[in-house]
Order: structure tokens, then C-alpha cells, then sequence
């Protein structure tokens, strides 16, 4: 009987790890409600309760509830509705492969316009004592807050209602191409040169010095002269470059990129060092930048030309020096009445950006001194 007792409690063990496998929720899956999995049918239904039914013929009905399930958001105020994640990630990866400065600075998702990040612009104090001697306190480090500046960017591309209704019209493809082309030229400009106005503040908007960074004020961006107004020195184009790359701390070089427009960079491709060897070099693989003193060239068409007293090369670790604060997603709302025949679908997102580390970024300055 002992031993009937002992096979069936065994038994019963098993029973029980067997049931409690099976009510566990699968890998990657999150309960959204009750009896309600956040899993990819539900994201296919309202991808498709989008595409098909809002996008191509306006209809709403369930596409609240099928948002709020898919992407476990609420629905904000100023109307239109959120994205389905698979189609905001093919503009995520546009604007991506647009956006220079996305490509290389720091990209955080928020849920509010309200984010913060503390800068530490002073290291622990320490020092040297005997073994025996008393520990003075040190010096504690100094913080400062960053707040990136916040804009609403908008697009408003528009298509026919025969388009729509053509089956063959691929409007999602269409429709991330037109926002993504849109955004990221615009946001270009204002990560490099915007004014922090309803848009984010470009690091060239920051201000300059000439000192190095243990004198300089924090967020205040170090410039190495080029030794001519609107051009380089008589005979040290090369030198200035390395002086350039010598102002940013070892730390962080790793990860450096030269960035400027390609007028700028047509300049630099023509110059050579002492033995005739050009400076810049060519990529070897496909999809990889050229190099310059060994590090990326990114092209950046909004960066300034050569002009006197011009910032027309930056250089800098800019996932260290610039981040990009973005709110949830895209929204649109379909308008079909304000320009018939032309269906306007009118997508906004929220952007922040700000220099955050204003010694990880260095200026070419094109003047005397």
C-alpha cells in the first residue's frame, strides 16, 4: 500500500507540472486582457483593418479597439489613428537609411514630451593619503539636465481614390515611402542646424569656442580653425584634419564619423598628404562608407558649404554626443474632403533633439583663428 501511495503522489506530480506547462504563455507573447494574447494575429488583424478598410476606403469601425489591443495604446486627442508597428518600422528603416544623423546619434522612444537626461559634466574627486592618515571628503560630481527640444513633423501625401481601389497599388509601400522621404529631409536640417523653436535644436545651433574641453563650458562645442576664411591654410589642409581629430578625447574616437555636405567633400578628396597618397579613401565593401584619416565620411546635405567663418565639418562620436527623442509612433488620419478628388492622409510624429555631451562633437571652423 506504501508503495501505491508513493507511485501515485509521483503521479500526481507530474499531472501537475504537465497542466502548469500548458498554461503558461507562449514566448514573446504578453497578455493584453483578459483571455486576449498581444501576439502577431492580432497585429495582422489591425494591419489589415487598416490597410484595407481605413486607408482605402475610410472605414473605421473596430479600428480603435483593434489599435488599442495591437499596440496597447490610447488614442490621443488631435484625431487619426496610430500606425500598425509592421508599417511604422518600414518607415523607422527609411528614415533610417535617409537620415544621417539618425544613422550615428543616439535614438530613444518615449512615452511623453517631458523626457529628461542627466549629464554628468564632473568625474569623483580621489586622491593619495598614508595608511594611516584620516580620508578627507571629495568633491561629489556636478549634474546637469538635458531637455531636448520637441517639434510635431508632419507629411500630407495624397493619391487618387482610383489608386486605393486599385488592388495591384501597393498603399502601404506607397505610403511609407512618401512619409519617410518627407520626415527625413526635414529632420536633417533641424538635427544639424534647427533653432530648438518647434522643432529639435541642431548641434550647429549650440555655442562655439576655441578652448579645449577642460576650460570650455559644458554645451558649448570646440572648433579647430582651418587657417583661412572660407578655406583651408596655404599649405596645412592635412594638418588641420588631424588637429581635428586630436581634439576629440581617445574615448571617443571609437566610433567617430566625419559628417559634411558633398561640396565639402569634393574638396577633401582632392588632398594629399606629404607623399602624394590622397587622405581620403574609398570604400571596400559594399554599403560602407569611405574613410577619411582612417575614419567614416558621412554625407549630410545640410551641412554648410565652405564659406568664411563656416562650421563646415563636423567630427565626433555622435551616439555619445547628439540623441534623438522620439514619442510612440506614427499617426494618420485619412482625409478625403479638403482637395477632391485626392485622398490626403495627413501623418504626424512627435521629435525631440538635443547635443547631450558637447565634448564628444568637434567643429571645422573655415577662419584664421
Amino acid at each position: 500500500m506504501a508503495q501505491l501511495a508513493r507511485t501515485v503522489q509521483v503521479l500526481d506530480r507530474r499531472v501537475a507540472e504537465v497542466v502548469g506547462a500548458a498554461r503558461r504563455p507562449l514566448l514573446g507573447a504578453a497578455a493584453s486582457g483578459p483571455g486576449e494574447m498581444k501576439s502577431g494575429r492580432m497585429d495582422d488583424t489591425h494591419r489589415a483593418a487598416f490597410t484595407d478598410r481605413y486607408l482605402r476606403k475610410g472605414l473605421e469601425t473596430g479600428l480603435a479597439g483593434l489599435e488599442a489591443k495591437s499596440m496597447n495604446i490610447t488614442a490621443p486627442g488631435d484625431g487619426g489613428y496610430a500606425v500598425p508597428e509592421a508599417i511604422d518600422q518600414m518607415i523607422e528603416t527609411r528614415l533610417r537609411d535617409i537620415s544621417p544623423i539618425r544613422q550615428v546619434a543616439t535614438v530613444v522612444q518615449v512615452g511623453t514630451a517631458n523626457y529628461r537626461k542627466l549629464v554628468a559634466t564632473s568625474g569623483f574627486a580621489s586622491g593619495w593619503v598614508a595608511e594611516t592618515a584620516q580620508r578627507p571628503e571629495t568633491a561629489a560630481p556636478s549634474f546637469s539636465e538635458i531637455s531636448p527640444p520637441w517639434g510635431e513633423l508632419y507629411a500630407n501625401p495624397a493619391a487618387t481614390q482610383a489608386m486605393l481601389d486599385d488592388a495591384v497599388f501597393d498603399v502601404e509601400s506607397w505610403l511609407a515611402g512618401e512619409i519617410s522621404l518627407e520626415f527625413a529631409s526635414r529632420e536633417g536640417a533641424a538635427f544639424i542646424s534647427g533653432n530648438g523653436t518647434n522643432r529639435p535644436k541642431g548641434f550647429l545651433a549650440y555655442p562655439t569656442a576655441a578652448t579645449g574641453d577642460a576650460t570650455r563650458p559644458f554645451g558649448t562645442l570646440q572648433y579647430v580653425a582651418a587657417g583661412a576664411a572660407g578655406n583651408f591654410g596655404a599649405s596645412d589642409a592635412a594638418d588641420k584634419l588631424i588637429d581635428l581629430v586630436h581634439a576629440l578625447r581617445p574615448a571617443y574616437r571609437q566610433g567617430a564619423v566625419f559628417l559634411m555636405n558633398s561640396a565639402t567633400l569634393a574638396r577633401i578628396r582632392k588632398l594629399k598628404d606629404g607623399e602624394g597618397n590622397f587622405l581620403w579613401r574609398p570604400s571596400l565593401a559594399e554599403g560602407q562608407p569611405a574613410t577619411l584619416l582612417g575614419y567614416p565620411v558621412i554625407e549630410a546635405q545640410d551641412m554648410p558649404d565652405i564659406a568664411a567663418d563656416s562650421y563646415a565639418i563636423a567630427f565626433g562620436n555622435f551616439a555619445h554626443g547628439y540623441v534623438i527623442a522620439e514619442r510612440t509612433g506614427t499617426r494618420i488620419l485619412r482625409d478625403p474632403y479638403s482637395n477632391k478628388p485626392f485622398v490626403h492622409f495627413y501623418a504626424t510624429r512627435r521629435i525631440g533633439g538635443a547635443v547631450v555631451n558637447s565634448e564628444a562633437i568637434k567643429l571645422m571652423k573655415f577662419s584664421v583663428s
